[in-house]
C-alpha cells in the first residue's frame, strides 16, 4: 500500500510512527526517513524507534527558512536518492518518507532537478509488492494522492501555536 496522509491539522508523523511501531510489533523491517528534519537536532522520536529496531534517517537541513536554498537543495537530492535506493530495495516491509510532501511543495526554490516529482510517481508506482509506503506532510500533491491507497487528510480545529505556545519537547519535538 502507499498510505499518505497530509493536511494543516497535527498528527501525520506521529500517525506514521503509531503505524511503524505497530509494524515493528508484528516483526515488519521498518525505516523512517525524514526530509526536512536534521540529524543535528535531538528529536524525541528518533531516540525511542533506534532503541526498537527501527531505523531512524534525518536527511535534512532543517526548516527551509534556516539554511541557504543551495543547502536544501544538495540535501534534498541526497535524502531522494536515500530514500528511493531504500524504497526499491525490498529489504523493507515499511518505508515511512516523512515530509516528502513538505519537500515537494518548496516554492522558494528550485528543486525539480534534485526531487523530480516523475521520479518520486515512479518510485511509489514500482515499490516491491510487500512494501508498504507511508508519505507524510501537508500539502500533499495531487500526483501523490492519486496514486496512494489511502489518504488521511488532519485537519487543523484548534492549536496552541496560535496562542504563542512554541514546540513542546516531548509532544513536538
Amino acid at each position: 500500500m502507499v498510505i499518505v496522509y497530509t493536511g494543516d491539522g497535527k498528527g501525520k508523523t506521529t500517525a506514521a510512527i503509531g503505524l511503524a511501531v505497530r509494524a515493528a510489533g508484528h516483526g515488519k523491517k521498518v525505516i523512517i526517513i525524514q526530509f526536512i528534519k536534521s540529524p543535528h537536532r535531538p528529536y524525541g522520536e528518533a531516540k525511542i524507534l533506534q532503541q526498537l529496531g527501527i531505523d531512524v534517517h534525518q536527511t535534512g537541513v532543517g526548516f527551509t527558512w534556516t539554511k541557504t536554498p543551495e543547502e536544501h537543495r544538495q540535501a534534498l537530492q541526497k535524502g531522494w536518492a536515500f530514500a528511493q535506493q531504500h524504497v526499491l530495495s525490498g529489504l523493507y516491509d515499511v518505508v515511512v518518507l516523512d515530509e516528502l510532501n513538505v519537500a515537494l511543495a518548496i516554492s522558494s526554490f528550485p528543486i525539480d532537478d534534485v526531487l523530480p516529482m516523475q521520479d518520486v510517481v515512479h518510485t511509489l508506482a514500482n515499490k516491491p509488492a510487500h512494501t508498504h509506503v507511508v508519505v507524510t506532510g501537508r500539502g500533499a500533491k495531487e500526483e501523490i494522492i492519486q496514486l496512494a491507497d489511502l489518504v488521511t487528510e488532519m485537519k487543523e480545529v484548534k492549536h496552541y501555536y496560535h496562542k504563542g505556545v512554541h514546540a513542546i519537547k516531548g509532544i513536538d519535538l
